[in-house]
């Protein structure tokens, strides 16, 4: 029997064959229950939560039979507004749900489907929920939300259930996700088949199953969203048969088209708030698009999409508001949208839309409508750009009832936010201020011009950063930049749907005189005055157009600001002022003066006038072509510095351990102190990342130098062989403190008592040159201007921090001070320092310093240094000079004490004190 059982063993083994046993036709059994298709049952996870006990009476429950593919659209809305579910749900805090469908089934029932999906809701807050929803008894935590929320807390319930296509109805039970694993829920919506604008509204309710006193329920959730399902056009096409929209028709000859009409969807969204505009007597009619009349009028709009289609129709939700932030808010609010349809009219160019306000919203589950779709709009894109119209997209927006109607609004125009950034095949810029800009330019340019080749008006040297000054010498800072330059070229042009077609070829000579547009924006800060009163407007933009003489490199213009008024009763061209006269002077190319670009902004207006403000003069905070192109050599000439120096600085070291390993007798006679400050001067780099404040200096930098993978490659080896230099002093420094240790030796001990007297000598020394070094450098920068520290990315005074940073470089470059000054106590003539040491590691300090005076000399401008950082020692032309001639004689006075005593260079009178000398001792043979 053993036999054959083993036998059967071998045989199963060597064959890998299987044997069906009752058993494993049980297993598949049950595999192949639970496994099959889902074509013909909804998985069991679902099954928790009977539906035909809340549902049945909604739509009967029906066994699913074959699966359908494409549901991306099925029953489908996104960001709709919603109210209730206290506790889960608190506050005013913007919110929106949204629901997707995961796979749905055809049934045995025609016109019935089976669904599961997902419901989530998005907060910007949670309230103070505290259900079971864990079955562990933990409570959710109620936080304030911060300023700009960065991402918005959701919760989710997964659910399944039935939808009916004749009567629009579905149900669905289920159960939350994550934490609400314990909270069961049912969702009730009315979602039509096919939907048209009057009928696109999807409304419901989502409530929780638990009993009353149960811990996991919360208050119903009332749903209002759109329908994504079967949308239908119809509303904006009715209107262009009839011609609604004909009387825009004519401007088709001043509109830009568009050659891929499925771009309008995205192309209007983008561009961020429209102005509005109120062009009635808003006093005796109501001028409110959203109804309800008042003097408390939107000031802004923005185009939120809903759909688009490739033939250039599309769906927005209208969002009016007071904000003038460029964006747009992702959640549904229907007291401050208005649904909207509409199309690209490709012959005429012009989108039409039509829209309809949301009327009942009290009672989401029952009875919102959207009746009233009676709002008209019609937009274009402008063909020119001039200096009193900047925006691309303009339009107009109407009622189509009579004024005795209610919901009738008086009519408005509005327009894109001028000089933006998007530009569409065809855009020109039209010039219109030139003949009033060569009269303006003659009287107040001034006659003397540096001599020298400046920028070219068609390059990137004509856009700058810049700080702006007013007459109290508060700073503000922003840019400025071209907007097109010569005839229709625009400077860097932005594509949106192919690139800027250039209608005029470009000449190998170009005129000296250039026709110029800019635009100059800066961010006044808190407090800022312009004339008397502080500035109220959050960015202070000024539309400019002039001329550019190469030759002198002078830019005059005339510029036009936006007036920001409380009264939106006015149009565009009476809230602008245009009587600003704007002077730039651009420096010569490859100047080494210190010159930078320098202008000024000042108002033509009387003194007594309202919009009249001081005289502004601003200053460029970065740099030119060449410049970069020089900073970019000169960065990786000092990369390539640092590494050099440091690596020098391990052989010098490496070459003093060699001289005292072969001549051990000197040891005890290298100052203790002086190896102190060198072992330090490699370690806190190393422990307080000194090398970080570089990196986040240069941080800035990259930005136009694109360095930071050289420089962070080399930072790596900056710090390996930083790393490795202090290990060699670190074991300098063991081995001279181990050669002072004795056992009663005398001498030794001098030695020790010497380097006290080191150590007690240099530190008040330390103390008070730093106390005056600080001093001195305060003094400096209180009475500097900020608009000087410009070419270094702006101005920031010294900190303590930094100027003791500073002020250790300083110790660090007199490092023989310690030296010198013990052999003056011990009157030492040892050669304890290799004359490779003292003299290389000398010359690797001053080589910055001289460096630094090439640098100062040599360039207007530089990137806040890597090698010779100004954050690490002191360098300027009378430190560079001082620090040198110090080290030279250091270098001197150490070579003549290690040749002819530690107090030769002293008076006669104090070189009697005994020195330590080697006397000959005749050792016995006996």
């Amino acid at each position: 029997m053993e036999i054959r059982v083993m036998d059967f063993q071998k045989k199963t083994s060597r064959n890998h064959q299987f044997q069906f046993t009752p058993v494993t036709i049980f297993f598949f059994f049950i595999i192949f229950t639970f496994c099959a298709p889902t074509t013909t049952s909804i998985p069991s996870p679902y099954r928790q939560n009977p539906y035909s006990q809340f549902c049945n009476d909604v739509v009967p429950e029906s066994a699913p039979t074959t699966k359908i593919l494409n549901t991306d659209d099925f029953c489908r809305f996104q960001n709709a507004y919603f109210t209730g579910g206290g506790p889960l749900f608190g506050g005013d805090s913007p919110k929106s749900v949204s629901f997707r469908s995961r796979s749905v089934y055809e049934t045995e029932t025609k016109g019935v489907f089976a669904v599961e999906g997902s419901v989530t809701f998005w907060v910007l807050r949670f309230g103070g929920f505290s259900g079971n929803l864990t079955r562990r008894g933990l409570r959710m935590i109620n936080y304030r939300s911060p300023r700009i929320p960065v991402r918005r807390p959701k919760l989710g319930f997964r659910v399944h259930g039935f939808w009916s296509e004749d009567s629009g109805k579905l149900c669905m039970v289920g159960s939350g996700m994550g934490s609400l694993t314990s909270v069961n829920v049912v969702l009730k919506l009315n979602y039509p088949k096919f939907s048209t604008l009057e009928t696109s509204l999807v409304n419901g309710s989502l409530e929780s199953l638990g009993k009353s006193d149960s811990l996991s329920r919360f208050e119903p959730i009332s749903i209002l969203g759109l329908s994504m399902m079967n949308y239908q056009y119809k509303l904006v096409d009715r209107e262009n048969v009839i011609g609604s929209f004909s009387a825009f028709d004519k401007m088709g000859n001043e509109s830009l088209g568009l050659e891929l009409p499925g771009t309008v969807c995205s192309l209007f969204q983008s561009i961020g708030r429209f102005e509005l505009e109120y062009m009635g007597d808003c006093d005796s009619v109501n001028c409110n698009p959203l109804g309800g009349g008042g003097k408390n009028l939107p000031g802004f709009m923005s185009f939120n999409k809903i759909d688009c289609t490739g033939e250039g129709k599309v769906r927005y939700l209208l969002d009016f508001s007071n904000s003038s932030y460029d964006g747009f808010r992702s959640f549904f609010s229907p007291s401050t949208m208005l649904v909207s349809e509409g199309l690209w009219n490709g012959k005429n160019k012009h989108l039409d839309l039509v829209a309809c306000q949301i009327f009942n919203i009290t009672d989401l589950v029952a009875k919102p409508s959207l009746a009233d779709c009676s709002v008209r709009l019609s937009m274009r894109l402008s063909g020119t750009l001039s200096l009193r119209n900047r925006s691309l997209v303009v339009g107009q927006m109407w009622s189509s009832k009579s004024m005795n109607d209610s919901g009738y609004f008086g009519r408005l125009a509005f327009q894109s936010p001028s000089n933006g950034k998007i530009r569409v095949s065809g855009l020109r810029y039209e010039y219109t201020e030139i003949d009033n800009i060569m009269k303006s330019c003659t009287k107040k340019t001034p006659d003397k011009r540096k001599r020298g080749t400046y920028p070219d008006g068609h390059s990137f040297d004509m856009r700058f950063d810049m700080a702006v000054q007013n007459s109290k010498g508060q700073v503000a800072w922003g840019y400025s930049s071209p907007l097109s330059v010569g005839g229709f070229e625009f400077y860097e042009p932005h594509r949106y749907v192919r690139p800027v077609d250039s209608f005029v070829q470009a000449n190998n000579t170009r005129s000296t005189v250039l026709n110029i547009s800019y635009i100059i924006s800066f961010r006044p800060p808190s407090g800022f005055k312009l004339g008397g009163e502080v500035s109220s407007t959050k960015t202070f933009e000024i539309s400019a157009e002039g001329t550019y003489d190469a030759k002198t490199g002078v830019l005059c213009m005339i510029g036009c600001r936006h007036i920001d008024s409380h009264n939106r009763r006015s149009v565009k061209n009476e809230s602008l002022d245009c009587e600003i006269h704007i002077s730039i002077q651009f420096p010569p190319l490859g100047v080494s003066d210190g010159s930078y670009v320098k202008g000024t902004i000042e108002s033509n207006r009387r003194k007594t006038d309202p919009l009249y403000f001081e005289r502004l003069e601003f200053s460029a905070s970065s740099i030119v072509t060449s410049q970069a192109k020089a900073s970019i050599w000169r960065m990786d000439l000092e990369v390539t510095m640092v590494l050099i120096s440091n690596t020098l600085v391990c052989i010098f070291v490496g070459l003093q351990l060699s001289y005292v390993k072969k001549y051990p007798d000197v040891l005890p006679f290298i100052s203790i102190v002086m190896l102190t400050v060198l072992t330090l001067a490699h370690m806190i780099p190393l422990v307080l990342n000194f090398e970080a404040m570089y990196l986040a200096n240069r941080n800035r930098q990259n930005v136009f130098l694109g360095s930071g993978g050289w420089l962070e490659i080399n930072e790596v080896l900056v710090r390996v062989i930083t790393m490795i230099a202090f290990l060699l002093q670190f074991r300098l420094l063991q081995q001279t403190w181990c050669a002072r240790v004795g056992n009663g030796n005398e001498e030794k001990s001098s030695l020790w008592i010497s380097d006290k007297k080191v150590f007690f000598a240099s530190l008040p020394l330390y103390i008070g040159s730093g106390l005056i070094a600080w001093f001195v450098h305060q003094w400096k920068y209180s009475h500097k201007s900020p608009l000087l520290h410009l070419r270094r990315f702006g101005y920031q005074q010294q900190s303590f921090w930094g100027d003791f940073k500073s002020f250790a470089g300083l110790i660090l470059d007199g490092f023989l001070l310690p030296q010198i000054v013990f052999n003056i106590f011990c009157n030492s003539r040892e050669k304890a320092l290799a004359p490779s040491f003292y003299v290389g590691t000398t010359v690797v300090r001053l080589l910055p310093h001289a460096y630094d005076l090439y640098r100062v000399h040599g360039s207007t401008w530089y990137f806040g240094g890597i090698y010779a950082n100004p954050g690490t020692d002191y360098y300027s032309t009378g430190w560079d000079i001082v620090i040198s001639c110090s080290g030279l004689l250091f270098i001197v006075l150490v070579y003549l004490q290690q040749k002819f005593g530690g107090r030769c260079f002293l008076p006669k009178r104090y070189r009697d004190s005994p020195g330590y000398e080697k006397v000959p001792v005749v050792v016995s043979s006996e």
